[in-house]
């Protein structure tokens, strides 16, 4: 099978092409043909070496979190899914290849209404947005929320997905992305590169970060007291949060079924949509990584196989 591998950390040099077996699962795995995989800042991390330490590789290794394709082959164990049915989800690694194993529970049904390259843009977004709205945030009708990053494609899935809970939402974007959070329903867009967010909003329920930096410090004494800051980029203050009597939270998005199938009927109820920006072959997986790093995209960029 073909796969996109790594045998050192560097720039997206180091990203090759190799003819690999393909792998055969036994249990309570399945064997999904890959149709489409997508660029995640995530692997962009991983491939340089940045997070080592916290996420340690082994080498030779095949980046990739998220995937949608169809069942080829199941395990003895396995009684939910079945060969040739469409699915989607998310792994750590493998995804950059034609084929890949993994645990039946890790693997949802995708939604009927979508491509397989709108499926795989959309199994981090929606596993992300449950879990920083719904499990963390708590979010319910009639709060006030501020979305940093709402252009992007987890942004775009927070935004939709809030504006469904019944949330007031405030997103801050640039450029063709105002234009782009404006169409998902977004009550106000702020152009963060004219315009200090910190100066128009104010009193709010949740902040959500998905940027990071200065713009989580400048956060802090917009919400109100008892509200909530919720960042999935770096860690938080609890210094900052006792100060402004608020509560501050760092998420790791833990993939499950139970948010990829609640994704998925909203997906299939219309009440969230896709957002693939590029779709570029697999074979062009650095170029695609490098695109997505200089940044400005809205939406996903989807290596299609």
């Amino acid at each position: 099978m073909k796969a996109i591998q790594l045998t050192a950390y560097g720039d997206s040099s180091v990203l090759k092409l190799v003819e690999l077996e393909q792998p055969v699962p036994s249990g309570n795995q399945v064997l999904v043909k890959i149709a489409a995989t997508t660029i995640n800042p995530f692997d962009i991390k991983v491939r340089s070496g940045a997070m080592k330490d916290d996420v340690p590789v082994h080498f030779p290794f095949i980046p990739g979190s998220d995937f949608a394709g169809t069942i080829e082959e199941v395990g003895e164990k396995v009684t939910r899914l079945k060969k040739g049915d469409k699915v989607f989800g998310i792994a750590f690694g493998g995804t950059y290849a034609e084929y890949r194993v993994l645990p039946e529970k890790n693997v949802s049904l995708m939604p009927v209404n979508v491509t397989f390259n709108e499926a795989a843009a959309l199994a981090v977004p929606l596993n992300t947005a449950y879990s920083i709205l719904i499990e963390a945030g708590k979010v319910h009708a009639g709060q006030k929320i501020l979305v940093h990053g709402a252009s992007g494609a987890v942004g775009s899935a927070v935004v939709q997905l809030a504006k469904y809970l019944g949330a007031y939402v405030i997103g801050t974007a640039s450029g063709k992305g105002i234009e782009h959070v404006k169409s998902l329903g977004i009550d106000e867009a702020i152009d963060y590169k004219l315009q200090d967010f910190s100066t128009l909003v104010s009193n709010l329920d949740i902040v959500l970060d998905l940027v990071g930096g200065a713009v989580l410090q400048k956060s802090y004494p917009l919400i109100k007291k008892g509200g909530k800051l919720i960042s999935i980029v770096m860690p938080v203050s609890s210094d900052e949060a006792k100060k402004y009597g608020i509560s501050a939270e760092f998420v790791d998005s833990v993939a499950t079924l139970e948010k990829l199938s609640f994704g998925k009927k909203l997906v299939e109820n219309g009440k969230i949509k896709a957002q693939v920006s590029r779709v570029m072959p697999l074979e062009e997986a650095a170029a695609a990584q490098d695109l997505l790093n200089k940044g400005g995209i809205n939406g996903k960029v989807v290596l299609s196989l």
